[in-house]
């Protein structure tokens, strides 16, 4: 499980162009904040769930709530140690759901998050170049590109599989 967060202006990447016309990227120069949580599987299945603003405490319960109503057994979370996972809510809140257990990795660890791969894969493939006029725009496309990873377990499982870790 990995946090995010992603704004109106667009990552930018290389692109080609006709010789002699460098191609423009324009956009509105707006920071309105999105963030996002997502949760990849040994099976191969993403969960994923934005948020306009920051993640906090509450979005991350949120978040596991989501993913006990569609994981079946015992669930083994591992993320990262920020703020929002260390927070005396999200921990009250893991003490009475025994079905959870939660993991920290180590940290300045990012090679062994396959979430980091999720939003690699968004920024610097689908999100490269796109220019929103809106969040709701923003939105819109990253749902519309979590749908499209879902229907590509190959794509899911080689996020797995860049962290080296058994599976």
């Amino acid at each position: 499980m990995d946090e995010s967060g992603f704004s109106l202006v667009p990552p930018l990447r290389r692109t080609w162009g006709r010789r002699g016309q460098t191609p423009l990227v324009r956009h509105c120069f707006s920071w309105p904040k999105l963030s996002a949580i997502s949760g990849v599987t040994l099976d191969q299945r993403l969960f994923l769930r934005l948020v306009r603003g920051v993640v906090n405490g509450e979005e991350v319960i949120e978040f596991l709530r989501l993913l006990l109503r569609h994981i079946r057994g015992p669930v083994l979370v591992v993320w990262d140690n920020i703020g929002a996972h260390r927070s005396r809510r999200v921990q009250q809140w893991l003490a009475t759901h025994p079905r959870i257990q939660a993991e920290p990795l180590p940290p300045y660890a990012p090679d062994l998050n396959a979430d980091e791969g999720v939003w690699g894969y968004l920024k610097n493939h689908v999100l490269a170049n796109y220019c929103p006029l809106t969040i709701s725009d923003l939105e819109t496309k990253i749902r519309h590109s979590a749908r499209r990873m879902r229907q590509r377990p190959d794509v899911l499982a080689s996020f797995m599989k860049q962290t080296g870790l058994p599976y």
